[in-house]
């Protein structure tokens, strides 16, 4: 394994992702790409604010992201891993598929918030489109927080 592809979102999931991906890495000797896909200009920005505020809000969004994945990457390079950072607005699933496809990634590292069916139903799922469109293997990394009332309770 050559290349390993970690999307993050900065979601509380985030570190424990590249966490995983970093031990998998040092197993294999393996790059780590971390992706951030931040959200495509808005088309229609509406009456209360002009296009200049929402570019400036947008811009300044992604400085500060860039800046939090571009730490990430230096956390992982100061364990001597090989990583770097990426980057780029556009439609989540398809940039992220498009960007693995690109860097020629062996395997994509990603999180779960844990949502349930009726919010995949209504918003969708980023891990369920990334599992229907790739070709390489997939590590999901659960969220921790699940909520299950039909768990059974510790000494029942």
């Amino acid at each position: 394994m050559r290349q390993i592809l970690v999307p993050v979102d900065f979601s509380p999931i985030t570190a424990e992702t590249i966490e995983h991906a970093a031990r998998l890495a040092e197993k294999f000797g393996a790059e780590i790409a971390l992706l951030h896909v931040a959200a495509p200009d808005p088309d229609f920005v509406g009456y209360e604010t002009g296009p200049d505020t929402v570019r400036e809000q947008v811009a300044t969004e992604l400085r500060t992201e860039h800046r939090e994945l571009q730490a990430h990457a230096e956390a992982l390079r100061a364990r001597g891993l090989r990583a770097h950072a990426i980057c780029v607005q556009g439609p989540t699933v398809a940039t992220i598929l498009e960007r693995a496809e690109r860097i020629g990634a062996e395997l994509i590292v990603i999180g779960s918030h844990g949502h349930g069916a009726l919010y995949r139903t209504l918003v969708g799922s980023v891990s369920e489109g990334i599992l229907y469109g790739t070709t390489c293997p997939v590590l999901l990394v659960p969220a921790r927080e699940r909520t299950t009332s039909s768990a059974p309770t510790p000494g029942t």
